[in-house]
């Protein structure tokens, strides 16, 4: 029976780095649609959200289901109360990645990205790759160490954000209040996607330590 239940964690821990996986894709597909006006791509991201969210369905029901039958305590409790909460956390910047894909594909044929923010999309769709990739092997060998750089990784996003805001406030901005508008949302959907890593990686420090990270400063 303990047997059993451990390989029933495992495979939610397995579903888990799955949906890391499509997650990373999604985002990486949703930047370059995005960038090069690519329809067929962003019809691709649109439609493998709903594979995102059915995973984490069927994971979010699992888990409950482990739950009642197992009655875990301690760390096993830990675990599957944390996974419940990452998969929500992942299924999220799923959405993110689809709404970055349904704005390249309202703007088709045109790019989306006026030129003069194009280095700044384009550096934004790196960090969010290099966070998801980091977070990934996070999740999947439960690294304390690099769960609690990827709080200060994500400073670079911040970074960028402010980049993007501060280039729209700009006296020689020249394309109009809905460009602007489409801008903003797309700076929100990476900076808030660069958010949940960033509080999947807390909860991985929690679930390994059994404490809370301490934000960063």
């Amino acid at each position: 029976m303990r047997s059993a239940f451990h390989d029933e964690l495992d495979s939610i821990s397995a579903s888990l780095l799955t949906m890391a996986g499509l997650v990373r894709e999604a985002m990486n597909d949703a930047t370059k649609a995005l960038l090069e006006a690519d329809l067929t791509l962003a019809e691709k991201v649109i439609a493998a959200d709903e594979a995102i969210d059915q995973i984490q369905h069927d994971l979010d029901a699992r888990t409950i289901n482990l739950m009642a039958r197992q009655q875990p305590v301690a760390s096993d409790l830990r675990t599957l109360v944390t996974s419940l909460r990452m998969s929500a956390d992942l299924e999220r910047m799923g959405d993110l990645a689809h709404h970055i894909a349904k704005q390249a594909r309202m703007r088709f044929p045109n790019c989306a990205v006026p030129s003069e923010l194009t280095t700044t999309i384009t550096s934004m769709g790196s960090v969010s790759n290099a966070l998801i990739s980091k977070l990934t092997a996070v999740m999947e060998h439960k690294d304390t160490v690099r769960a609690l750089e990827i709080e200060t990784d994500d400073d670079e996003m911040d970074t960028l954000h402010r980049q993007l805001i501060a280039t729209l406030l700009e006296d020689s901005w020249a394309h109009g209040v809905e460009p602007a508008i489409d801008m903003t949302l797309l700076g929100r959907y990476y900076e808030r996607c660069a958010d949940h890593a960033v509080s999947i990686a807390r909860r991985v420090y929690f679930l390994v330590t059994g404490e809370y990270a301490a934000p960063a400063l």
